[in-house]
């Protein structure tokens, strides 16, 4: 930066920081970390294994055994991300001595990269079994018999527990079950009488989590903007499940600062590596929602 560029402004140490979406399908409370290990490298394969299921037979005499198959899974990390700013010295010495705007940008940069590891692993919903997934709702309006704001919320409320029904038939743990729905369906969801607010809960909501926003029909509700939308326009995925059907694994690889020897400028930069797979699909479940656009279903 040309010191003509230079202003004798005071600069105020706090920062205007960016808004920032609540990180809930990578989270703890969505994914398990089991299989993390050592992470060096992007392309590292973590091998997971597991063992195959027992036959049972009625005895008449002999016994028959199973081969010990291994049923295991290959989990890829194949995620690659990096991020980069440059700081000059100019702009370092007007934002105190560069001690806000570093720790900002090294902020502001673990946001954006779990940020994007978030929105990956809200794309895997496509391995969820495919007995799993229910009818899509093009309209939870369409029956017709449905004309107020209680009724559209009892409505969501029914796909949550139509969810609940496919985790129970497919021997899913009740313990621990998540849903992750779109911030529109939480809105018209609280409209129901049916639903269960977290802050009336006998812990007093002190176990609020990143996202959580209430329980309701068995499950602990997510709140995220990240919730994947397969086409253009106002149709959401809501998934429903435990941290148990999908693992992820991540790592930053490096952060470093570098001087550039031609001018007096800095560099800041970090690799991030990752990968997620669905290990159980059929300890999923998910619905694909569009969001009412007109009526007493329309969040404006």
């Amino acid at each position: 930066m040309a010191i003509r560029h230079f202003k004798p402004e005071i600069w105020n140490a706090e920062l205007i920081v960016q808004l920032r979406k609540s990180l809930v399908f990578a989270g703890p409370d969505v994914v398990n970390h089991d299989y993390e290990g050592d992470i060096a490298e992007a392309g590292d394969t973590v091998h997971i294994s597991s063992v195959g299921d027992v036959t049972v037979g009625d005895y008449a005499g002999t016994v028959t055994y199973d081969d010990v198959d291994d049923a295991g899974d290959v989990l890829v990390i194949d995620q690659k991300k990096f991020w980069g700013k440059t700081i000059s010295d100019i702009d370092k010495a007007q934002a105190l001595n560069g001690g806000a705007v570093v720790a900002q940008i090294m902020s502001q940069a673990a946001y954006r990269l779990a940020d994007t590891a978030d929105q990956y692993v809200a794309s895997l919903y496509t391995q969820i079994a495919s007995a799993n997934v229910l009818t899509a709702v093009t309209d939870l309006t369409s029956s017709g018999a449905l004309t107020t704001a209680d009724q559209i919320g009892e409505a969501c409320y029914d796909l949550l527990v139509n969810l609940g029904v496919v985790l129970d038939e497919a021997n899913v743990p009740e313990e621990g079950r998540y849903v992750v729905v779109p911030p529109w369906f939480h809105g018209t969801l609280r409209k129901a009488h049916a639903f269960i607010n977290i802050e009336k809960a006998a812990d007093g909501g002190a176990a609020l989590r990143n996202g959580t926003v209430g329980q309701a029909a068995g499950f602990d509700i997510l709140k995220s903007n990240n919730c994947f939308q397969p086409s253009a326009g106002s149709t959401y995925v809501v998934q429903a499940g435990t941290p148990m059907a999908t693992t992820f694994a991540n790592q930053i690889i490096k952060t470093e600062a570098l001087r550039d020897k031609d001018t007096f400028d800095d560099y800041l930069r970090g690799l991030h590596v990752y990968g997620a797979k669905v290990i159980r699909p059929d300890a999923l479940a998910c619905v694909t929602v569009t969001r009412p656009t007109s009526g007493v279903a329309a969040i404006q």
